[in-house]
């Protein structure tokens, strides 16, 4: 199922993590979004349909600033037939009001995570399921890496639960939502789904996320065609 807020009493998050992240706002639908230049921001590729209009909410201080969209490019390769692989898209921000986003910086992390790894994501979404009214609220949490992680997926789990019961992790709303590493906050993937484990309800159990190092070229290609300047 497509990923939503931060349940399993995820706390409010950190200055150091809310100057990047975005609300994402569609007729019928809420994620999560994170500015990797002044204009432009990487979210899920199904956050953003085609055929929708979308605003992107960004929150200073106690002020909120709605920014209109004015193209979003999907992987070329994404389709919601074939699930949460290349669920990545960029979405380009109107010059007015003027950007005042604080870009994250991607990370020059090649290598897989590894087993136990620990990772911090964020979003916007319930922080309750099946409430939406919880939803709307910046949260952040610490989760692990799980068993195979790759360089096409990684799946995190709360390092307390392990997946085995629910705990910390990600619901909806918080698709496309960052995944930072937690050694020097540097973005490492992109929040897309969240699973079970044993049958028992999706949230609060596996957290899945699309790694960038794969992209890189992709999203940097893609930055400068839309005449967005990310930095090295």
């Amino acid at each position: 199922m497509p990923a939503g807020a931060l349940v399993g009493g995820a706390p409010l998050a950190n200055q150091a993590i809310a100057r990047h992240v975005v609300l994402i706002v569609g007729a019928h639908s809420l994620c999560s979004g994170v500015a990797i230049a002044p204009d432009l921001v990487l979210t899920a590729a199904h956050c953003v349909l085609a055929n929708g209009k979308y605003r992107l909410v960004s929150f200073e201080g106690r002020q909120t600033l709605v920014r209109e969209v004015t193209q979003v490019v999907p992987h070329p390769q994404f389709s919601l037939q074939a699930g949460e692989l290349q669920d990545l898209a960029l979405v380009k921000l109107a010059p007015s009001p003027p950007p005042n986003l604080r870009p994250a910086a991607l990370s020059d992390r090649r290598a897989p995570a590894s087993f136990g790894d620990r990772f911090v994501v964020a979003g916007f979404g319930v922080a309750t399921k099946g409430q939406i009214k919880s939803a709307g609220t910046l949260r952040m949490a610490t989760l692990v890496a799980a068993d195979r992680p790759s360089s096409q997926q990684l799946t995190l789990v709360d390092p307390k639960k392990l997946g085995e019961r629910p705990g910390l992790g990600v619901c909806n709303g918080d698709s496309g939502g960052p995944v930072f590493d937690e050694r020097d906050l540097t973005l490492v993937g992109i929040i897309s789904w969240s699973g079970p484990r044993n049958g028992e309800p999706a949230c609060g159990f596996v957290s899945g996320i699309i790694p960038l190092e794969r992209y890189r070229h992709w999203i940097s290609d893609t930055a400068a065609a839309l005449g967005s300047h990310i930095e090295p």
